[in-house]
């Protein structure tokens, strides 16, 4: 029987820089440096698959402490991706929902018509409390029909 082929020597990657010995350091550190953007240029996720490379690229040979110190840089990274995604998603609400001059609060639609440059009218809320709700529910329906 012939013998397998390890995928994972044809790698080559463009898309993050890690100093040499990086990983050898603690959690904090690997995560810090994987984030900054002259090691990761594509961003904190292509951090967290460089991490995730080498756990797979060491195999068994890695140890026991030193791959879950990578796991602990790993959970980091995703906590820090998690609260950029989460910051964006709440900057992108904020812009859909408008107070009137009667005080009251409309909300429009996320995506604008192509057409006409404007956004939909998805109703007006005496609070912005429940025009954020709706907001919630509309998004929630359109990803779980």
């Amino acid at each position: 029987m012939a013998k397998a082929q390890k995928w994972v020597r044809n790698v080559k990657t463009v898309s993050t820089y890690p100093p040499k010995d990086l990983f050898t350091k603690d959690a904090q550190t690997i995560a810090r440096t994987m984030a900054k953007k002259s090691v990761s240029p594509r961003g904190v996720g292509s951090g967290i698959r460089m991490i995730q490379y080498f756990i797979n690229r060491a195999g068994k040979s890695l140890s026991m402490t030193r791959k879950r110190e990578l796991e602990k840089a790993k959970r980091i990274l995703q906590k820090k991706q998690k609260a950029q995604t989460k910051g964006r998603q709440d900057e992108e609400v904020l812009d859909m929902i408008r107070k009137l001059a009667s005080g009251e609060y409309r909300l429009y639609s996320r995506k604008k018509n192509p057409k006409t440059g404007r956004r939909r009218n998805l109703g007006t809320f005496s609070t912005r409390a429940a025009a954020e709700k709706h907001e919630r529910a509309v998004q929630y329906f359109k990803r779980h029909n």
